[in-house]
């Protein structure tokens, strides 16, 4: 029997590598949904290479001129308002979600009870609707597997521990394009030196998260929700090669950890299979790589960022997408160097401390609807700031 996938946000990095990973094995694969925003032609070059045919495009506009284009070829072309029941008519085995930002929430929330299996690296989701998704994971009894390599590790090494069976769980970063360079260069670089990761390809957004460590801060976030762990065993240390994800001590004194090469398709693949045996190709272990993985304690004078996981919370609150939108916000401005990568830090600590953010901070996230409320009232609130 084929696994049958629903692929969110085909076009993307995470798309890609999952049709890769499809490529290679289409005797056991085989995707029946392909969605996308905007970028039709890739779209159309992927329903045509892995004859997918069922595709759903996001964006209004290209959903008129693909009806235009595909006229009259076996692909079935549906819109943003089309009912996922429409299109399947049984629970598929495996769907990723590779969308990112907020934007993955509903299609998210929307195919937990079409698939067995859900698989998702998009932090935005997790971090502000998880109070959401878990509701709809136990009612349609379906699978839920991160993606995001730290995370991953973590599901990885301590799906038959509980709480009280772990002392600590250390997430690692690499430290980023800045980590050897001096503070002030935070105050003068720029947005094409910043996105320039020196270990793993990813889109603008995340490179600038990586730059600052904010991405960590937002991997705890998630992890503490996602998993049953208390907040404060989570930790963060620099790791520049970026070959261990997560170190995790346990309280019978041993430590375990999950290395893996840095490629996305790796946590991906075993989502997919999972303890089935099938076999990716991956770079040989040697010791030269083994004796050269180094350890360090975050600097928070030149990592600020860290300082905000005292503002987090184990709880589903507003005050989760609060942080997120804001920090989205300023980094969108960060990238048209209206802002110093320095600034995103120090602006988005003004902004969760006012009043009329913080009190989101015991509102929980009932709706989906609540949820997008926050998030166009925080990007006002800083549009009205940098106006």
């Amino acid at each position: 029997m084929k696994i049958n996938i629903v692929i969110l946000g085909s076009t993307g990095s995470i798309g890609e590598n999952i049709l890769d990973i499809v490529r290679k094995d289409k005797k056991n694969l085989k995707v029946v949904l392909l969605t996308a925003n905007k970028n039709y032609k890739k779209l159309i070059q992927q329903a045509k290479e892995f004859k997918v045919k069922n595709i759903l495009i996001y964006n209004d506009k290209y959903y008129e001129f693909l009806k235009v284009k595909l006229k009259g070829r076996k692909i079935n072309i549906f819109s943003r308002k089309t009912k996922l029941n429409k299109i399947l008519k049984k629970k598929v085995d495996y769907t990723i979600c590779g969308i990112s930002g907020l934007d993955g929430l509903k299609p998210t929330l929307d195919v937990i009870k079409f698939t067995k299996t859900i698989a998702s690296a998009n932090k935005e989701s997790i971090i502000c609707g998880w109070y959401l998704i878990n509701k709809k994971l136990k009612k349609y009894n379906t699978k839920f597997i991160p993606i995001d390599s730290e995370h991953y590790s973590i599901w990885n090494l301590t799906r038959e521990y509980s709480n009280n069976d772990i002392e600590e769980i250390i997430l690692t970063a690499s430290g980023g394009p800045l980590l050897n360079l001096p503070i002030r260069i935070q105050k003068t670089i720029t947005p094409e030196k910043t996105v320039k990761h020196p270990k793993w390809k990813m889109g603008k957004k995340i490179s600038v998260d990586s730059a600052n460590l904010m991405n960590k801060v937002f991997e705890i976030m998630e992890a503490s929700k996602m998993f049953n762990f208390d907040l404060e065993k989570y930790k963060i240390f620099i790791h520049p090669q970026s070959y261990a994800h997560t170190i995790i001590k346990f309280k019978n004194g041993l430590i375990k950890m999950l290395l893996h090469d840095t490629d996305m398709k790796i946590p991906i693949f075993n989502s997919i299979y999972d303890k089935k045996i099938k076999y990716i190709t991956s770079k040989k272990i040697n010791s030269k790589t083994l004796n050269n993985l180094n350890f360090f304690e975050v600097d928070k004078l030149k990592f600020p960022s860290v300082k905000l996981l005292k503002k987090i919370s184990k709880k589903n609150t507003l005050y989760d997408t609060v942080i997120t939108i804001a920090n989205e916000e300023f980094v969108k401005l960060f990238l048209l160097n209206k802002i110093s990568l320095r600034q995103i830090v120090e602006n988005l600590t003004k902004i969760i401390n006012l009043k009329e953010c913080k009190k989101y901070f015991t509102k929980k996230p009932t709706s989906l609807s609540k949820i997008l409320k926050v998030r166009e009232l925080v990007r006002l609130k800083i549009n009205g700031i940098s106006v």
